[in-house]
């Protein structure tokens, strides 16, 4: 087989990294951002990933793919942590994906890089995560090659004179990260535009209860204006989404970049527009992780019923509205990206996977939210900051029925259940289908009614006075 792919190899082309003049106006497009920037002739477009994760790696390889061939006026590289091992099954794994797709199969052969993948599936050798990294195979989406990219795995190397940094990383480790980050920028001229993928928040309790997101974590660690950080989000599974099914998401940020930059982003198959508030979109990406589990427990112990994971979908979507009338007064509408991204992540995506996985009893809280093959489980950290924070005695509310005052969360029962089952552990998943039974028979649009009255919302919990 190696010997035929040989002889033919020369007379083909392949679509992932492959060399094909696909311009359609790329380089006008990249050339219009790079003035914008102030590049000049020789001094390239310097983006750097940070975090090599599903979202992360195809963020960067969708880059490389349009813009990639433009050498001279743009380079994008990917950071990630080296010394990951390959677990021999992984590596098994791998080299069957990599035998049953011809174009990947034909790249290695021509790189000269098959035979450590023969090696790697026999166990003579051990492969690691940022090695396979730079032959397109993310080890947290091994079923869906991406293109060639350039990794690297040097952090001081990667950030110190980017103009654009993607955050690629999980909530839990991009305060660290950019910390880490902000020790070599203190004597940059330029400010570097930060565009987060990143999904999910803190919870602080000082000087008064209130949530920290990961544009405001980056901010707080780099000392990079709010102005010159963004966050995209959409209803976007990384592994689709590099397989060209059509998608849109929303660059939300300040004008001065976001419009510019859902420009230079948007391709074809990915639409990306523009939008102003960036604080319930990054709140709501939290929150569909948190919801998200939920909803594959859901899917598992009913058996996939239509009727129980609407009547979820109905309960879970009027709590996210309530919260983030807590948060902000005039909050984004749960419409459009901004519900089709909750539909898709409570369908399919590593949260709701992950609750199913819990329903049918092959893993447990005990076992972690790092999984192989998976990466985080940022919806297990997000439910336990969202539960900290609203219940907070400081921060309680009028229970429009019972008349007295009750931290928030006793008005989100299935948030409070996914903490039991989650955090404290003294539930099992069956406790998400009693939550769904309202026994108060309140319709859900009770609770969105009462958020949409602005009684409720709380300028604190964004750390404003």
């Amino acid at each position: 087989m190696v010997g035929s792919i040989l002889g033919k190899i020369n007379n083909n082309t392949y679509s992932n990294g492959s060399s094909q003049n696909h311009n359609n106006g790329l380089e006008d497009k990249l050339d219009e951002f790079r003035k914008l920037i102030g590049k000049t002739n020789g001094d390239p477009l310097r983006i750097v990933s940070v975090g090599a994760g599903a979202w992360g790696s195809v963020f960067a390889a969708l880059l490389q793919d349009s813009y990639g061939e433009f050498r001279d006026k743009v380079q994008i590289r990917i950071w990630r942590r080296s010394g990951r091992k390959v677990d021999r099954e992984t590596a098994k794994h791998l080299f069957e994906v990599i035998n049953s797709r011809e174009d990947v199969l034909r790249r290695l052969i021509r790189n000269c890089a098959y035979l450590k993948y023969v090696e790697a599936r026999l166990g003579d050798r051990t492969l690691f995560a940022d090695e396979i990294l730079k032959d397109g195979l993310c080890l947290n989406m091994i079923d869906t090659p991406v293109c060639p990219l350039k990794v690297v795995t040097n952090l001081q190397e990667a950030v110190w004179d980017a103009d654009i940094v993607v955050n690629g990383l999980p909530s839990t480790e991009t305060r660290e990260i950019f910390e880490e980050i902000s020790k070599y920028w203190k004597e940059r001229i330029s400010v570097p535009i930060i565009i987060s993928l990143s999904k999910g928040i803190e919870a602080a309790l000082e000087p008064v209860p209130h949530i920290v997101t990961p544009t405001k974590m980056i901010h707080q660690a780099t000392g990079v204006p709010m102005e010159n950080i963004l966050y995209l989000g959409g209803p976007n599974i990384a592994s689709e989404i590099y397989n060209k099914e059509y998608a849109n998401a929303r660059i939300c940020g300040a004008e001065k970049w976001r419009k510019p930059l859902a420009k230079f982003l948007r391709q074809p198959h990915f639409i990306v527009w523009d939008n102003s508030d960036l604080v319930t979109h990054e709140v709501m990406g939290g929150l569909k992780n948190v919801y998200a589990i939920g909803a594959g427990m859901v899917a598992s112990l009913t058996n996939e019923s239509a009727t129980s994971k609407s009547v979820y979908f109905a309960h879970c979507t009027s709590e996210m509205i309530f919260i983030t009338h807590l948060l902000t007064e005039e909050p984004e509408k749960l419409a459009g990206p901004l519900l089709a991204d909750t539909y898709v992540t409570l369908l399919k995506g590593r949260n709701a996977w992950y609750g199913q996985m819990l329903a049918k009893g092959e893993l447990s809280p005990d076992m972690g939210v790092n999984i192989s093959g998976k990466g985080m489980i940022q919806g297990v950290s997000a439910v336990e900051a969202f539960f900290e924070l609203l219940s907070q005695s400081s921060l309680n509310v009028l229970h429009p029925e019972e008349k007295k005052h009750v931290a928030p969360v006793e008005l989100c029962p299935i948030l409070k259940t996914l903490y039991k089952i989650l955090i404290s552990r003294e539930q099992s998943t069956q406790a998400i289908l009693k939550a769904l039974r309202d026994e108060n028979l309140n319709d859900p649009r009770e609770r969105i009614a009462i958020a949409q009255s602005h009684a409720f919302y709380r300028p604190s919990l964004l750390g404003q006075q």
